[in-house]
């Protein structure tokens, strides 16, 4: 006798169509980061090896590569600074520009989603327009400024000019994604902190700006990254090597083509991506914490 086959049922067809759109999904969300896992990839086992087979299999695991942890950096006839220096340089640049343009966007944030006052409009439109001029056109003009002002050439007085102007380059945008986070928030909840006698600076302190930390961890994780992967303008404007940042240092290490050390090149480019990591990653949490209404979900 024949045997029926047995169709499978709906609930079957059901759990078969789920398992194949995850596995779609999550076949488009790892086929974009191949390039990147594998560059990092490449940058460790580089970083640890003394000679690398088919470009990612390490025939002899070394620290020779880190050597510009504990000794000055050699390239060629060049020497170059302490690395200990350069990344203080540009930890004091990155987060110089993140307190500054934490500090001002979400004031301005406040200010653009709470407040009536004449030119509101035209002044969120002129916020999108300034995004529209590439900041290199500005290099002979900051220049200028810099100059003027006595900040240019004069060390770490340089540097404070570079993070006024990457600060006042990043604070438009945050301010406009900070102001989307301020609009979320209910009015009643300012209304019952301003009737319980709060004053309003009270009132943005204690009770909206608690609500806002996952918009102010983006702007500054954005800031951040901004201000530590700077280059054009620390190359432009910093002569004295001593104040030299990561992205520069680099970038001079790269010239000296010659003679470049591509193990050392490596382990220095992880070096450089190490604290991005650590402070993308402790911010994590943050970022997923979202309130709708006061409430957390």
């Amino acid at each position: 006798m024949r045997k029926k086959l047995k169709m499978p049922s709906i609930g079957g067809k059901t759990i078969i169509l789920n398992v194949v759109k995850y596995l779609l999904a999550i076949i488009i969300a790892v086929i974009p980061l191949i390039p990147v896992w594998s560059m990092l990839l490449w940058l460790a086992v580089q970083s640890f090896s003394g000679r690398v087979i088919l470009g990612i299999i390490p025939s002899e695991v070394t620290f020779k590569n880190w050597r510009f942890l504990w000794s000055p950096i050699k390239m060629g006839l060049k020497e170059y600074p302490n690395i200990w220096p350069v990344t203080l340089n540009t930890l004091f640049l990155a987060l110089g520009v993140t307190g500054l343009v934490v500090f001002v966007s979400t004031l301005g944030g406040y200010a653009l989603s709470r407040m009536e006052f004449k030119g509101r409009m035209e002044l969120m439109q002129f916020i999108i327009a300034l995004h529209a001029f590439p900041s290199i056109i500005l290099l002979i003009a900051l220049f200028v400024i810099l100059n003027n002002l006595g900040l240019y050439g004069k060390g770490y007085m340089t540097l404070v000019g570079i993070i006024l102007i990457k600060a006042g380059l990043e604070i438009p945008m945050a301010t406009w994604i900070i102001k989307g986070f301020f609009d979320a928030i209910p009015w009643d909840l300012e209304w019952a902190a301003l009737v319980d006698g709060c004053t309003r600076w009270k009132a943005w302190r204690t009770v909206i700006l608690p609500l806002v930390l996952p918009g102010i961890g983006a702007i500054s994780i954005f800031s951040f990254l901004s201000g530590w992967s700077e280059f054009l303008l620390v190359f432009t404007y910093v002569e004295d090597e001593a104040y030299y940042t990561l992205p520069v240092l680099i970038y001079h290490m790269i010239g000296e083509f010659k003679f470049i050390d591509w193990g050392m090149l490596a382990a220095l480019g992880l070096f450089f991506t190490i604290p991005t990591i650590i402070f993308f990653s402790t911010s994590q949490k943050l970022l997923l914490r979202i309130y709708v209404g006061g409430i957390k979900r």
